[in-house]
């Protein structure tokens, strides 16, 4: 396995939350998707998500046995088919207060926030980057999101920013 020693290096500071993460979360549009959805006459029809974010699902699981949540305020059946392809078990779809949500998540899966790991674009995420235990933004999230993340990735949403993510955690957390 290739671990990007720049990337370790250049986010040491983040060692110690990184180390205690069990759990990542992620948004979906805005993350997981390029923020584009085409519509047809029946209504929404098509969202593009990054097939090298996918990878970083498998990555998460296999290299660091952490496995990858969806919570987004869309309910929308392209988010269900992505999260049940990259057997995602766990997703929350048309969550309005997604802090409500936090909870749940953490009962579940017996974690506290420090646990948890979220990366979000929006103001509907601020809430919980603030709470958990590690926080990061896409390149082209909103100013706000990426105030308050402790890490922004160099690459956009739907464009490998959740790969991005995912390699910062394995580099610090996997064992091979």
């Amino acid at each position: 396995m290739v671990i990007d020693k720049e990337l370790k290096a250049k986010n040491a500071h983040l060692k110690d939350k990184i180390e205690k993460i069990k759990v990542v979360i992620t948004d979906n549009d805005g993350v997981l998707t390029d923020t584009g959805v085409y519509y047809s006459e029946n209504g929404e029809e098509l969202k593009r998500f990054s097939i090298r974010d996918g990878m970083g699902v498998e990555r998460l699981r296999k290299h660091c046995n952490i496995e990858t949540i969806i919570m987004t305020g869309e309910n929308s059946s392209s988010v269900k088919s992505r999260a049940e392809k990259l057997k995602i078990e766990e997703y929350y779809l048309g969550i309005k207060k997604k802090v409500d949500v936090l909870e749940e998540v953490k009962f579940k899966n017996l974690i506290t926030e420090e646990n948890i790991a979220f990366i979000g674009d929006d103001v509907n995420d601020l809430e919980v980057m603030k709470l958990v235990g590690l926080s990061a933004a896409p390149a082209d999230a909103m100013s706000y999101a990426k105030e308050v993340a402790d890490f922004i990735c160099e690459a956009k949403s739907g464009n490998g920013a959740f790969r991005e993510f995912a390699e910062l955690i394995i580099a610090f957390k996997s064992k091979n």
